[in-house]
């Protein structure tokens, strides 16, 4: 996730309303992706491979928070929005130029 006040603290445990900002915030970002690749291009297809790592991951995060797994929902919604920055970083999705939501090469 893009660098900011919540993730430049220092924490010892995580909080559920830790999980709940970082869930919501990928949620957004899941929301806002188009794939931008020609459809029969070999990206498109790679994208959509990206899309549903980042949907695979989100779904396990909420499965984990629901669960009251704090560490998992963590780990996994950090690698949901890992996917979407990697996709977004190279093109492979259209974000409309959004660096809060991803962090974008420039």
């Amino acid at each position: 996730m893009p660098r900011s006040k919540l993730a430049s603290r220092k924490r010892s445990e995580i909080s559920r309303d830790h999980i709940d900002r970082y869930l919501a915030t990928t949620k957004e970002a899941l929301g806002k992706v188009r794939v931008a690749a020609p459809e029969r291009s070999h990206n498109h297809k790679l994208a959509q491979d990206f899309l549903t790592m980042a949907r695979s991951y989100f779904e396990d995060a909420v499965h984990f928070a629901g669960a009251g797994d704090l560490v998992n929902a963590l780990s996994c919604v950090n690698y949901a929005h890992g996917w979407l920055d990697a996709g977004a970083r190279t093109g492979l999705f259209d974000v409309g130029g959004d660096d809060r939501l991803f962090t974008l090469a420039e």
